[in-house]
Parts: structure tokens; sequence; C-alpha cells
């Protein structure tokens, strides 16, 4: 029974989905003004894999994930680089993509852009102003938050300490605009030469917050199943997201509210972001580090965890990764002169792994329980490869379950193809020596094909050969 920390209840729920076998999930994406940071790719990762493990188990995921195409990070970018604010997020839009399919996370259902749905943000606003919700103020539009009565209830803060703590950060001129501090902008009045857009208003373009209430309600409808997006969003974004969609719906907007932790960077632990400078991006760090290791490393985490990013982390997922590849190669590599049939006693082993696999990935999506109950695998596999007789049925059977389990966490486990002649005639000059004795021009082989990146393994069924990486 798969269970999910709902960040409004904060607590663990029963998940059960608004129409059986079919989640609606909408996850916040990126404001499209530069390459993503691994903190960035974290989010995405963190519910990539929950999507994959949501179609493991058999569900249609419908996953929207948008696109913040137009605010002040992408009109200061604009002027930055001398070209337009389009073209700044058709750019970065393009990076994503290319970033983001490097470390295979699944393309969304609709991946919507702000600007491309001003209609109904327009419309979207009108409705809160009839409803007493939103008020016009030269030029601007803001939500009256307080009219929401659990206005606060997600990030579990009190709305009078809000009001203190937005007089003190908010600028005075917005503050005369306002008839409350707390009150957020759903509108803005474009400033001379800005992008804009007409509206009853004037001139202007939608705040951040109104474009994801808008695009989830437009996409999946008045209630989803699953919102979701980073510890950072709870407050402001999704705080004002919940009390504007159910304004104007009148309907609970999300059944359950996800939120992944952070990544966390040095000795301090302290959040990676570009606000602190402390970023790197996905488009550098997969010039050096394996995108699948980075995957790897992301999402065998639970994803409310927060993540330490260290070369020493990196490479225990590297070793790690590793030892699943090897595992399913010396898997592979016994097909060869395996036994039509099955094993039962390793097929059931093979069957309770699984089922230990699905318990951790049911309670709010453990990956590193779930991960373990892989290695357990892997190394049930190991060990069975090495019996003199293997069953064709049983192999195959933990090879599927292994590829199953490892494709939760966006990981795809490939069989080496090692054709070279002239390295199996070197192996077999090498066997030669070995039975005539001739352990110098053994050992001198092994070195010669060590000294080209080839690893060799005498193994009980023969020697096997691999490119080292």
């Amino acid at each position: 029974m798969l269970k999910v920390f709902n960040t409004l209840t904060r607590q663990k729920e029963v998940f059960k989905s608004i129409n059986p076998n079919v989640v609606n999930m909408y996850v916040c994406g990126p404001t499209v003004y530069n390459y993503i940071h691994i903190g960035n790719a974290r989010s995405a990762i963190a519910f990539d894999t929950i999507r994959r493990y949501f179609e493991y188990k058999g569900y249609k995921v419908n996953y929207v994930s948008n696109f913040t195409d137009v605010d002040d990070k992408l009109i200061k970018a604009a002027k930055e680089l001398n070209i337009t604010v389009p073209e700044v997020a058709d750019r970065f839009i393009e990076a994503f993509k290319e970033d983001t399919s490097a470390i295979n996370i699944e393309p969304a259902t609709v991946n919507p852009r702000a600007t491309e749905n001003i209609p109904e943000i327009i419309d979207f606003i009108k409705v809160l102003i009839e409803k007493g919700f939103a008020y016009e103020s030269v030029g601007d539009v803001y939500y009256r938050a307080r009219h929401f009565e659990h206005y606060g209830e997600l990030s579990d803060q009190n709305i009078d300490e809000l009001e203190v703590g937005a007089s003190e950060h908010t600028d005075p001129a917005e503050l005369e605009k306002k008839e409350d501090p707390i009150d957020f902008a759903l509108w803005k009045a474009a400033k001379p030469e800005e992008i804009s857009w007409e509206s009853p208003w004037g001139a202007g373009r939608p705040g951040w917050h109104i474009e994801c209430s808008v695009m989830s309600t437009k996409y999946l409808g008045d209630t989803i199943d699953i919102h979701g997006g980073g510890q950072d969003l709870e407050f402001p974004h999704h705080e004002n997201e919940i009390a504007q969609t159910e304004a104007k719906t009148g309907q609970k907007f999300a059944n359950y509210w996800l939120h992944n932790g952070f990544v966390t960077v040095g000795d301090a632990n302290e959040k990676m972001s570009k606000s602190l400078g402390n970023f790197v991006t996905v488009h550098d760090i997969i010039k050096t580090v394996a995108p699948e290791v980075l995957r790897f490393f992301m999402a065998t985490t639970q994803y409310r965890r927060p993540i330490q990013y260290t070369e020493a982390n990196l490479a225990d997922a590297a070793n790690n990764l590793k030892r699943l590849e090897t595992a399913y190669n010396n898997l592979n590599y016994r097909l060869k002169d395996a036994e039509a049939g099955n094993d039962p006693k390793v097929d059931q082993e093979v069957r309770q792994i699984q089922a230990n696999f699905v318990d951790a990935m049911d309670d709010d999506f453990n990956a590193q329980n779930g991960i373990a109950q892989v290695y357990e695998l892997a190394k049930l596999g190991n060990i069975y490869a090495e019996n003199q007789r293997v069953d064709q049925g049983t192999i195959k059977m933990i090879l599927e379950q292994l590829q199953a389990m490892v494709n939760v966490f966006g990981i795809v486990l490939k069989s080496e193809e090692l054709k070279d002649d002239h390295i199996e005639a070197l192996i077999q000059e090498r066997l030669d020596a070995r039975k005539n004795k001739d352990f110098a021009r053994s050992d001198e082989i092994r070195e010669q094909l060590k000294a080209q990146g080839i690893i060799l393994e005498d193994t009980p069924q023969g020697t096997r050969w691999r490119r080292e990486e």
C-alpha cells in the first residue's frame, strides 16, 4: 500500500488517485533564464523517479511541468545578452531539454509556457476580482491573501507574522499600492520598453504564482492528485497557488503536496542556489561526470532528504552503479551456456526481493531502501552466475527484474559488446601460455591488455574481459 508524505497535513497518507490507475501530477518547472544547476536537477530527478515508480506499479501518469518564460530574471538576462525575452526563453528551454535528456528524465506529458497562456491568465484574474479576492491598483492586480481563510496552512505560518515580514521586506512604493503587506501580485504593470500584453488593467505581464494555477487547472482539472516542487516553493509560491486556485474554483486544489529536499555543498552543508553563487550547472558537470552517474547519485536518495554534493559521494555512486553493471554483464555472459528451465528456489528469492523493493518504495518512495534491494538482487545474480550449471529462465528472470528496478531510478543497464578479434586472440594465447606453465608470457599479455584499458576476469566458466572506464 503506497503512502506519501503530504506537506499540507505533515504526515504520511495512503495514496489514492482520483481516477483509478491514473495519476495527475503537476510539478513546478524552471524559470528559463540560465542553465539549470544540479539543485534544479534534483527536483526534476526526484519527481521523474516518483513518476517512474507510479508507472512501475501500472499507473498512467499525466505529468505537467511548466516553463516560466517571462519574469524579472528573463527581462534582465535579455538586456545583458542584447536579445529579446522570447529568445532568452527559447535558448534555455532548448538547453533544459538537452540537459534533462542527458540524465534520462522522461519528457513531460505537457510543458506549457506562461506566455502561451496569457488569455487564460487574464480570465482567471477577472474571476478573482469578481469574487472579491483581487483588486486593481495603478495597473497592478493584487490578491487579498487575508481573504483566504486557509492562507499559511501549507507552510505552517502565522498570517500576522507574515504581515510583519512582508512589511519589512517589501519596497515602499509597492506597499503603497497594496491594501495589505501580505497581498501578492497577480498582474504587473509594464515598465517602459518591457515585454507586455494588453489587459483590462493596462499593458503588463502575469505575476509568477498565477501561471501555475492557470496551467494546472487547464491541463489537469480543478483538483489534481499531486502537486510537487522543491522545499523552497512551499512559501510563497505554493501557498499562493492554493489561495488563488481554491478561491477561483471553490474546489480542493491538490490532494497531496510533495516537496523534495535541497542539494547542499561544502562542509557547512549550504543550500545550492544561483543567488548564493555556489551552484554547478548540469550543462557543465556532465562534461566531466557521466550523466548516468549524476542521475544515479541523486535518484537513490529519498526525495525529501537533502543531498550533499561532494566528489566523494559522486565517486561512491559511480562505484555502486558499476557493481550493478558488472552483475548485469555477468548474468548476460552466463546466458551463453545456460540450460533450458528454471531454478524454483532462486526464482522464489527473486520474487521476495522484488516484493521487498515494492515495500520500500511504497513507503513514501524510500529510494535508499529500494536501491538496497536492487543490490541484493545483483548479489544474488552474481552468486548464481558462479554455479557450474545455470538455468536460462532464472537468468532471464533476474535480468528482467534487475532492469525493471533500476529503471525506476532512471538507469538503463546495457550488455557490453565485446567482439574485438585481436583481444580474443591475445586472451587465447594467454590461456595457452598458462596451460604450458609459461606464466611470464601469461602475465605479459595481461599487462599488455591492461595498458590498452582491457581488464581480464578469470572465472570458473572462463576468462572474461571488459574495457576500463
